[in-house]
């Protein structure tokens, strides 16, 4: 479940989004096709999000990224990342409720990706990803899961005229974790990976030489199958094959079923979807000031919430930080806070002539 949080501030201070904002060293996770564009040769960082933190204080996630580009024209990036979540320490107890041991569940995904920019306004990436979760309580019950995944994204930028302003339109696609099925039980069932398609847009507006706003919008579908529910009237025989084949499907056709299985037809499909609205203000690329909502339909999960951000950026490095606010009640995501710090490798160099 780890891969869907989103890990760093920028993108979180804009209600997660990321799809086709402008290029950052935080976008392998959103859209690794913008790494070509971005204006930097080699660049990382670190992200930090303490996670459920209103029911728990030991669960987070540390993320992190890097960037490098080079060929001709600087045409080509590889990029990578490294994720960690980890949910604590959790203390194991016999069926007498004698205490057993303490053990330590977490996720971890590792992966790299390479971009290339294909012509003057568009570029391409894909991403290979290996994923392994370990929630082992000591038996035989549970091992850990392995799991492996692709990415493929990519992302158009094309300036416009608008008035007497330059604007910055963007577009981009990541279609994310198309992949193995994963299993805790050494293989006895199985489950699919969070397969996701992220579309998005974005528009930048400067002002005049120092200030500029840009506007983004993303829309989120789960690509996995609708999971089998009983069914009224249903023999158990028949509930049987249904569940079977549901555990049957590959994780390929699970992407292609997925947009025409809902019980509830095409309005539950609909549902299904999730959109983000994001804005920030910039002053002279220095100083950056972010606000977005992002919306699930209150039958599929109900997280709803506004998001608060703020970064300064220098030349040899940018720190980030972003606050949740949630506007459903009882969200345990609700007071989320991200922080972010990422590093210019040409500006470090600069520094130190």
């Amino acid at each position: 479940p780890s891969l869907q949080i989103a890990p760093d501030a920028r993108g979180g201070g804009m209600g997660d989004i990321g799809a086709a904002s402008m290029p950052d060293v935080y976008s392998q996770y959103w859209n690794a096709a913008k790494y070509p564009f971005i204006s930097g040769s080699t660049g990382f960082s670190i992200s930090y999000t303490p996670w459920l933190s209103k029911l728990v204080n030991d669960i987070d996630l540390v993320y992190l990224t890097g960037f490098w580009k080079f060929g001709n024209e600087n045409l080509n990036a590889i990029s990578t990342s490294l994720r960690y979540f980890s949910l604590g320490d959790v203390d194991v107890f016999d069926q007498n409720t004698d205490y057993v041991m303490a053990v330590s569940p977490h996720e971890f995904a590792f992966d790299v990706a390479y971009s290339r920019k294909l012509s003057e306004t568009f570029s391409g990436a894909v991403t290979l990803r290996y994923i392994r979760a370990d929630y082992s309580t000591g038996s035989d019950d549970v091992t850990p899961g392995n799991a492996f995944s692709a990415d493929i994204s990519g992302y158009n930028e094309t300036y416009l005229n608008l008035g007497q302003s330059e604007a910055l339109l963007g577009f981009g696609f990541n279609i994310s974790n198309i992949g193995t099925k994963i299993s805790y039980d050494g293989g006895n069932t199985s489950m699919f990976l969070p397969a996701n398609l992220r579309v998005g847009t974005s528009l930048g507006l400067p002002v005049d030489d120092k200030n500029s706003f840009s506007f983004s919008v993303d829309v989120n579908k789960l690509l996995v199958p609708t999971p089998q529910l009983p069914a009224e009237g249903e023999s158990e025989e028949e509930r049987t094959k249904r569940v079977q084949k549901y555990a049957d499907t590959s994780p390929v056709a699970g992407i292609f079923n997925s947009f025409g299985d809902a019980p509830g037809g095409f309005k539950e499909e609909m549902q299904e979807v999730i959109w983000s609205l994001g804005v920030e203000y910039s002053y002279d690329n220095r100083f950056s000031l972010r606000t977005g909502y992002y919306h699930e339909s209150e039958y599929k999960g109900n997280r709803r919430y506004m998001a608060f951000g703020a970064g300064f950026k220098m030349n040899a490095f940018q720190i980030d930080a972003a606050y949740l606010v949630s506007t459903a009640q009882s969200n345990p995501l609700d007071q989320t806070l991200r922080l972010s710090l990422g590093f210019d490798i040409d500006g470090i160099k600069q520094l130190l002539r």
